[in-house]
This record gives structure tokens, C-alpha cells and sequence, in this order.
């Protein structure tokens, strides 16, 4: 079953449900996913790295907005923003803990024989389809950084 399915399964059951917060998550997606199917982007389908692709803009979107509430003290659009982020990470593999992302980046590391910041970039061009959707980038990049330096 591909994303837009799931999706629209959700959102029925939300709906059934009468779960706000669920319903405006699963709209952003849909939203999302209509946005890029009349875009033009790609052939119209969403495949698997697409999808992710979509779901990582949507949560980095959102932790965006999140922060700024945040230091604005407007609790009630934060409170909003971690409610769709709930939703949405529903949808996307599982995120790896930092131990086992360093591990990973290690071996990455060993792989591409790279040994000081100039290496950066064959790494984090591995590192980044490897581990697409299992961590974001600005993690990766961090850690990659403090394990070359």
C-alpha cells in the first residue's frame, strides 16, 4: 500500500474518530502529495524515496515553526505544530537512536577510506542515501563533522 492510500485510510478513521489533531496532520500529507503529483516533479508518482523525501520536508517544516513558537511563547500554535508532527512521523521508518547512527557512520566512514574534513562530502553523499529517512541530515552532518575532526 503506498503513502496517498495510507493517508486516506487514516484519514477516514480519523474523521470516524472525530480526531482534530490527526485530521489536519493527515491533510498537510495529503496536501503535500497533491502538491507534488500536479507539480511536474518526477512522473507524477511518488515512490518510496519520494515519499520520505515529502515526509521529511513536512516534519522539518513543522520542528521549524515548532522552534519559533516556542521562543515567541505562543504554546497554543506549538502545542498545534507537535500534534501534526506526531502524525506525520507516524509515516516515516523508524528514526535511528545517535548511538546506532554513529555506528553507521562509522562504518561509512571505514567504507569510503576517508580521513579528515576533506572527505566530508564522499561521506555525507553516502551517508545521506544510505540512511534516507532514518535520520536527518543536519544529524548526520553533525556527526560526521565530530567523527572526522
Amino acid at each position: 500500500m503506498n503513502l496517498e492510500a495510507k493517508v486516506m485510510q487514516a484519514l477516514k478513521q480519523a474523521m470516524k474518530d472525530k480526531d482534530e489533531a490527526a485530521k489536519r496532520g493527515l491533510r498537510a500529507i495529503k496536501n503535500a502529495i497533491l502538491l507534488y503529483k500536479t507539480s511536474g516533479e518526477g512522473s507524477g508518482e511518488l515512490d518510496e524515496a519520494a515519499e520520505i523525501k515529502l515526509l521529511q520536508k513536512l516534519v522539518k517544516q513543522r520542528q521549524d515553526s515548532l522552534d519559533i513558537y516556542e521562543k515567541q511563547g505562543r504554546e497554543d500554535l506549538a502545542q498545534t505544530e507537535r500534534e501534526e508532527l506526531e502524525v506525520i512521523n507516524r509515516f516515516l521508518p523508524k528514526q535511528l537512536s545517535e548511538e546506532e547512527l554513529t555506528e553507521k557512520l562509522k562504518a561509512i566512514i571505514q567504507q569510503t577510506g576517508a580521513s579528515s574534513m576533506k572527505d566530508m562530502g564522499k561521506v555525507m553523499g553516502l551517508a545521506t542515501k544510505e540512511l534516507a529517512g532514518q535520520a536527518d541530515g543536519k544529524t548526520i552532518s553533525q556527526i560526521v563533522r565530530k567523527l572526522l575532526s
